[in-house]
């Protein structure tokens, strides 16, 4: 008996933002899915529109289990886990320890299948790039819809991600802000009936696109 996937669905428990105040709640689970599915398009724009060279099913399947290991670490809120080199080294190793723990619950024939996607040092760097970039643009889509609610205590973490996702640099980023982020303002009804043609690109937008 393995107690790996039991153990690895209590990431719908894991809160994440901890330390702010949230007007829309988020759990690992559900970012999980929504990372994926950024990284996805990300990894396909990038093959399709700027010539690379891919396996999107691969950086997929990687973003699903990006953030397993917070199963047992819980979520470590950005301002900590940055705050200095030191306490940065050390959660990495901690993040590291509990990866493999996990792969250890796995019966051992299929340890080195999940190896490959669930230990982080064993991605290809630029699938870990494009998962990366993928978690930035999903903190930013949170930023932005709880600005939109008139929560200013996401207004800093805004300004900082904004300028993680000019320094990236990554075309691929630019194009899913580009064509994918300015809908996600509209409601409902909106979409439905498709009156966002003309929705306002944010100011990160609009820089990044300024720099494209």
């Amino acid at each position: 008996m393995s107690h790996f996937f039991a153990y690895i669905s209590k990431i719908r428990w894991i809160i994440r933002w901890g330390l702010k105040r949230n007007a829309i709640a988020e759990n690992v689970m559900e970012h999980s899915w929504e990372v994926s599915t950024i990284a996805h398009a990300l990894a396909v724009i990038r093959n399709r529109v700027y010539g690379g060279n891919v396996d999107a099913h691969a950086v997929v399947t990687a973003a699903l289990y990006h953030d397993c290991s917070e199963v047992i670490t819980g979520d470590m809120p950005s301002p900590i886990k940055y705050h200095s080199p030191a306490i940065q080294h050390a959660y990495k190793a901690i993040e590291h320890e509990a990866e493999q723990e996990l792969v250890g619950l796995l019966p051992e024939a299929l340890r080195e299948d999940f190896a490959r996607v669930m230990l982080e040092h064993r991605l290809p760097a630029e699938h870990r790039q494009l998962i990366k970039a993928a978690d930035t643009l999903s903190a930013y889509l949170k930023c932005q819809a709880e600005l939109a609610t008139g929560n200013r205590e996401f207004s800093k973490a805004a300004e900082d991600i904004a300028e993680r996702l000019v320094a990236y640099a990554l075309p691929e980023v630019d194009y899913f802000l580009q064509v994918f982020a300015p809908s996600y303002q509209l409601t409902l009804d909106e979409l439905l009936n498709d009156e966002g043609k003309g929705c306002k690109l944010s100011d990160v937008e609009q820089a990044l696109m300024a720099e494209a």
